[in-house]
């Protein structure tokens, strides 16, 4: 049996007291009951620690060895305390964050600074990945928690959304379409759209909306980013459907292209907080996105 904390607290508490009984009264115990403790640990131990007479106690000099030892080892349990502490104040001290690169660069500017700000002991590792990787990442453990849209199968996943991120249509500026103020889904039948490859992140409801409405995707132009497919559109190749942060994050003073909601369609993308289900950091994770939404929630209507 190895020495025990308590053990090992009341040896120092004896030799800095000097008396058993002060001892006692510093950890809070009985006389008694400490005095058994002593002898338990020299039993253990083999050695005899304290000398005792009727005008107190001290070490000997292997005690004296000892309680250097013990002071050390009591410190050593006192620091793994305070950062085990540290850490659960701080959502667990590190979280190996994951994220589309359709998604990230667009929210987390924004949800980073005040993050660092509530829990300044918090490392925030990110990884931009794709869809699937993703997803089979924070499965395998790789990752803490994603960033990312609504996962297409959400049985091993538990999703939050942030925000319900709107899909606006991207037109050339020199399209015909251009100059209507009111783009109506039959007006889209046969027309040009380009889009990402679906192993970058588009969400279903594009793929979705372009069957719904008849329109030609043009998948020899298929974009690998939303830069990408921005660029497509503003040289003409096609029209397509981007992200509402997206837009307002990079093309809002960009002439090439107009965008326009399509009347009498609600078009989104989800956008939320992603983690296995049933891992030991659930907790951790819900005030995470806690802390993301009350973020997005003060910044409505800049996203």
């Amino acid at each position: 049996m190895h020495p025990t904390h308590r053990q090992l607290e009341y040896l120092v508490a004896v030799t800095d007291t000097g008396h058993f009984g002060a001892a006692a009264r510093r950890c809070n115990v009985t006389q008694p009951t400490l005095s058994a403790q002593i002898q338990l640990l020299e039993d253990r131990l083999h050695a005899k620690l304290l000398d005792r007479s009727p005008s107190g106690a001290r070490p000997t000099p292997l005690g004296e060895i000892v309680v250097g030892l013990s002071r050390h080892a009591l410190a050593t349990i006192e620091e793994i305390e305070n950062v085990t502490r540290k850490a659960a104040d701080n959502l667990g001290g590190l979280i190996r964050l994951a994220t589309l690169s359709t998604v990230g660069p667009y929210f987390l500017p924004y949800l980073l600074p005040r993050l660092s700000e509530d829990y300044p002991g918090l490392e925030v590792i990110i990884r931009e990945e794709r869809p699937q990787q993703l997803e089979q990442g924070l499965l395998a453990g790789t990752f803490d928690c994603a960033l990312t849209r609504a996962p297409e199968e959400q049985g091993t996943l538990v999703f939050r959304e942030l925000v319900s991120d709107p899909m606006w249509l991207g037109i050339p500026a020199d399209h015909p379409l251009a100059a209507e103020p009111i783009i109506r889904p039959e007006m889209l039948t046969g027309q040009q759209m380009m889009t990402l490859g679906s192993e970058h992140g588009m969400p279903p409801s594009v793929r979705q909306f372009h069957d719904s409405i008849g329109a030609e995707v043009n998948h020899d132009y298929e974009g690998t980013t939303l830069d990408g497919l921005s660029q497509l559109v503003s040289t003409g190749k096609g029209m397509a459907l981007l992200p509402r942060s997206y837009i307002t994050s990079n093309l809002c003073d960009d002439n090439r292209i107009v965008f326009r909601e399509v009347e009498g369609r609600t078009l989104t993308r989800s956008v939320g907080l992603a983690w296995r289900d049933g891992c030991v950091r659930s907790s951790q994770y819900e005030e995470l996105f806690e802390q993301f939404n009350k973020t997005l929630e003060d910044m409505r209507g800049t996203l």
